[in-house]
């Protein structure tokens, strides 16, 4: 049997990504095969493709951060799964496929009756807002937070999750998104035509008690300047350093850990700043590798609050896999109101 998998042949922008067609994968002792319902199109999955991002593999690799998607066969030893059973992954990478091997310690089971891009939103984005919520910014009810980016896919988890914690939450967007994040719960500050440290201020008075910032670079101090004395900057990314979804500059090369070494200056240097405002960073698969009980834990919990209706994933467009590559020229452009989603099988 055959199926389709998306390949990335060398670092660049959307065009190095192809797509093959190949025997289905056998799976190996201790794994499972998945035919994906559900694959997810993360900001990661770009940051990868430049060749930039600290979990990049390398080339030829197969994008995809997360799936859902139904156990198709079962490899030896595997135990306690059954074939159709809907399970849920997060395997970093190799998810833009047919179908996927994976360990059989990496899935969770996904409740019945669910919608797969909806289910695949949770993996990602909401566990990555779930856990800076909670386990990072440790969320008292009644507090004020940021976050920058609000109508993306982690921005509007975080809003949706924020309402359920009892945080009044505000979030940096353009004019058009701005009463999405509204309806979400948010407080909207336009970005472009506000300061948003001054608008935080006029808001609040003495600042928010944490900010969310995945943009990275000196937009850090600034997310500093909008804390209150004892808050917290949470940093999980570094959209500063992309222009149309590509890294603005090519002619240092690319070297996954740069970006890292560069963020942990940052967080040196706040030591010696005056001020009690801490900064941490956030990152979801140090925390899965070295907390892989809180994962799963969390993914329960969020499957379980989609399942009650608690939350609402925003899908911003549905696309077969062949358009993998608009779905990356999609997050290029900007502008893109929660989460799009790969529907390898149709």
């Amino acid at each position: 049997m055959r199926h389709k998998r998306v390949v990335v042949t060398h670092y660049g922008g959307p065009e190095v990504i192809t797509i093959i067609e190949e025997d289905i994968p056998i799976p190996t002792a201790g794994e499972l095969r998945v035919k994906v319902l559900a694959a997810g199109v993360s900001l990661p999955d770009v940051l990868a493709r430049e060749g930039v991002h600290p979990e990049t593999p390398p080339v030829p690799y197969t994008p995809g951060w997360d799936l859902v998607g139904s156990v198709d066969q079962l490899g030896p030893s595997v135990m306690d799964l059954q074939l159709g059973e809907t399970v849920a992954a997060m395997p970093i990478h190799g998810c833009y496929a047919q179908y996927v091997c994976v360990r059989q310690g990496e899935v969770v089971p996904v409740p019945k009756g669910l919608d797969a891009a909806e289910a695949v939103a949770v993996v990602l984005n909401y566990s990555t807002a779930y856990q800076m919520l909670h386990r990072s910014a440790k969320a008292q009810r009644g507090q004020r937070m940021l976050i920058h980016g609000a109508s993306g896919g982690v921005g509007s988890a975080m809003l949706q999750l924020a309402k359920l914690a009892g945080v009044e939450m505000y979030g940096t967007c353009s004019e058009q998104a701005a009463s999405v994040v509204r309806d979400l719960g948010g407080i909207p500050i336009d970005y472009k035509q506000s300061d948003f440290v001054k608008e935080i201020h006029r808001l609040t008075g003495e600042g928010v008690d944490a900010v969310f910032d995945g943009i990275g670079g000196d937009n850090l101090w600034r997310s500093r300047d909008a804390l209150r004395e004892g808050g917290r900057v949470v940093t999980f990314g570094f959209q500063s350093k992309m222009r149309a979804g590509r890294m603005a500059s090519h002619s240092e090369g690319r070297h996954p850990f740069r970006e890292s070494a560069e963020l942990g200056g940052f967080i040196v240097r706040n030591w010696f700043k005056s001020g009690r405002k801490s900064m941490v960073p956030y990152s979801i698969q140090w925390m899965l590798r070295f907390k892989p009980a809180w994962f799963r834990e969390d993914l329960l919990t969020l499957l379980e609050l989609l399942k009650q209706g608690r939350i609402k994933p925003l899908i911003a467009q549905r696309l077969p896999l062949e358009e993998a590559r608009r779905a990356h020229e999609m997050l290029g452009e900007g502008g893109v109101l929660g989460k799009i989603v790969l529907l390898p099988n149709g």
